[in-house]
């Protein structure tokens, strides 16, 4: 009864309405969806995205009120029906355990747990939690921060088989496609980790500026010399008594360790030669022969040129009995040089140190430094010390000798196994010293950036090439040499991120809740996947702000009329009230429901994000192929999670 003008008039507005509500459908129904269920999130590789800007993290969205406010409401009772599984769901997974031992009913329970999306029983993807904390965003989007927030280094936490380490398969992605300097420190061996490194090398052309140095497998490994390089000769010492156990009076021992390791690098230097631990190992246990050669050295070059013929008059005259009981029994040409120069009252600081050194009874020499022998004797003892101990002058061995001068001028990109799964000791003495000899570079770049760390040796703009460092169960790597890398390794171009699991873990191997906070406070981002400890979640939720969430009550109520004349026998009346109370923007019990693959990041100065990290989706990767599959095999073999501190 409509003109015709009138009625597609009419009929416009109602189908322009009808497409808003079903728009308004689909976005409920997907709403709906994502509180009950949440797909598997893979990424190809080179779909992973690369910009010289910017880094990504995954898909997610901004955590705001609103999101604390529709989680709070998916906790009621009412919607439950909207979380839990229905009816139909629970029937299938009874069914499916029920059928899958009997002959002719096990494909129909393979067909219940298909994984096609047109079944409508499908079980959910196995990583735990709970998936309304990630579904009440709705729409996502690609997290990203700007790459000048890596400067202040990035903390990312979680437990165990959680998604650390396929984070950090996309972050150490994006930093070797983008050409950066990248090292990475794999404590306990993670073959997937190492085969990404190495597949993505290939991908970006960049296969050789690789470096693999792998405690356990020596055959094919890189060779590194963690006291070979330094700004100061005393950095010898420091980097190796740092090892030793500093608490009660086992700082005099170390103490004394420090003195005598010193004197050792200082005469080696003084010889041309290169410090190493093995030098140190033979020196330390016995003087005599570095302080020959020392003192051969210095004569030549300070005493008269006949020099030779008396000390070889001295030792022919030598009496044990004459000599002090320290000294008996000692060799001769040793003591001769030194009467010699004492008889003419030569000074020289190196050969004092020798000579104290030489002059100690062998007994109580023995003692103060025995807390260092062992720890030197470990990474003396077997192909590791091919390893950290290189023979430079050995033509037939071509593994290559790498120091983080070359690295980083290079812009390589190194890969570092551990091997902590057969021993944490020499992991731990070994990435520590790696950890000092990247400070002492690290101090060398921030003075003289014009030969390491500028781009194109150009100082105009100031910016220094950032050096990538991503340090997998950091926990079981940190010592006092972390603290200044983090403190300082900023204004050299270092950008750290570390993994770990709780905050306990930091505080254990630093010996002192201080020293873990202090360490934990250089962290600029954080990134926690789902944790174990209410303390390490805490640590996240405290930096949020507390936001207003509402709460709708329903009050009804009737009562009787006391006038027995009135024909009203009873009132009643129905409310809804809404009222507004203080919570959490994020409460620590959320983080540790996250599932798998899932995590918030606190960024830039407070922005938090919730995420999903992609997996890597590499059955197409045509470069996950390489020849360290033999190496990659045999650690996937013997992988275990490195929650292993109580052992020490």
């Amino acid at each position: 009864m409509m003109t015709p003008s009138i009625a597609y008039g009419v009929g416009g507005i109602l189908t322009y309405n009808a497409f808003r509500n079903f728009r308004d459908f689909v976005r409920l129904y997907k709403y709906q969806k994502g509180l009950r269920r949440q797909a598997l999130f893979k990424m190809a590789p080179n779909d992973i995205p690369v910009s010289k800007k910017y880094l990504f993290y995954g898909l997610g969205f901004r955590w705001g009120q609103k999101h604390a406010q529709r989680l709070k409401d998916t906790r009621e009772p009412a919607a439950s029906k909207y979380i839990n599984p229905g009816l139909l769901y629970r029937l299938a997974r009874r069914k499916e355990r029920e059928w899958e031992s009997q002959p002719y009913l096990s494909k129909l329970a393979e067909l219940l747990n298909s994984e096609s999306k047109f079944n409508p029983v499908r079980s959910l993807p196995p990583i735990g939690g709970e998936p309304q904390i990630h579904g009440v965003g709705g729409e996502e989007e690609p997290v990203v921060s700007l790459l000048s927030e890596r400067n202040g280094h990035t903390l990312v936490l979680g437990t165990t088989r959680v998604g650390k380490t396929r984070a950090a398969e996309v972050l150490i992605t994006q930093d070797i496609r983008r050409g950066d300097i990248t090292v990475v420190f794999d404590p306990k061996g993670d073959a997937e980790l190492m085969r990404r490194i190495i597949a993505e090398c290939k991908a970006s052309g960049r296969e050789d500026d690789l470096v693999v140095f792998h405690l356990g497998f020596p055959d094919i490994s890189a060779r590194y010399n963690g006291i070979g390089h330094f700004s100061r000769v005393t950095e010898v010492a420091t980097r190796t008594a740092n090892q030793l156990d500093s608490g009660g009076n086992s700082n005099v021992f170390r103490e004394f360790f420090w003195r005598f390791t010193n004197i050792i690098a200082q005469a080696l230097v003084a010889l041309g030669r290169r410090p190493d631990y093995a030098q140190l190992a033979q020196h330390i246990q016995s003087i005599d022969d570095l302080l020959i050669d020392y003192y051969e050295v210095w004569l030549n070059n300070e005493a008269d040129p006949d020099w030779p013929r008396h000390v070889n008059e001295i030792a022919s005259n030598l009496n044990d009995k004459m000599l002090p009981m320290s000294l008996r029994g000692k060799n001769k040409r040793a003591n001769a040089m030194i009467k010699y120069a004492q008889d003419r009252k030569m000074f020289d600081a190196v050969a004092m140190g020798l000579r104290s050194t030489f002059e100690y009874d062998k007994t109580y020499f023995d003692k103060i430094v025995a807390s260092g022998l062992p720890l030197l004797e470990k990474l003396i003892s077997g192909r590791i010390a091919e390893l950290i101990s290189p023979a430079y002058n050995d033509a037939d061995d071509n593994r290559p000798v790498f120091s983080w001068g070359q690295v980083i001028r290079q812009k390589k990109v190194v890969y570092i196994g551990l091997d902590a799964l057969q021993d944490m000791a020499i992991a731990g003495t070994v990435g520590n010293t790696m950890f000092a000899d990247l400070v002492s570079t690290a101090g060398e770049i921030y003075k003289h950036g014009t030969e390491l760390g500028y781009h194109n040796q150009d100082t105009s703009s100031g910016s220094k090439t950032p050096i990538n460092i991503h340090a997998d169960e950091v926990n079981e790597l940190m010592g006092d040499e972390f603290l200044p890398m983090l403190n300082k390794g900023g204004g050299a171009g270092l950008q750290i991120t570390a993994y770990t699991q709780t905050m306990s873990d930091v505080i254990v191997k630093l010996g002192d809740q201080a020293k873990a906070g202090q360490a934990l406070g250089n962290f600029g981002t954080v990134v926690i996947f789902r944790v174990k400890e209410l303390a390490t979640a805490e640590l996240f939720t405290e930096q949020l702000p507390m936001v207003e969430v509402a709460a709708a009550t329903e009050v009804t109520g009737s009562a009787d009329s006391v006038d027995l004349d009135s024909e009203v026998d009873f009132t009643s009346s129905a409310q809804d009230r809404i009222t507004f109370t203080e919570a959490p923007l994020l409460s620590p019990a959320t983080i540790m429901a996250l599932p798998k693959g899932q995590a918030f990041i606190l960024t830039a100065g407070g922005q938090l994000w919730k995420i999903r990290v992609p997996l890597a989706d590499s059955k197409d990767d045509l470069y996950m192929t390489s020849n360290f599959n033999e190496m990659a095999d045999d650690m996937a073999s013997s992988y275990r999670t490195g929650e292993t501190w109580w052992v020490e």
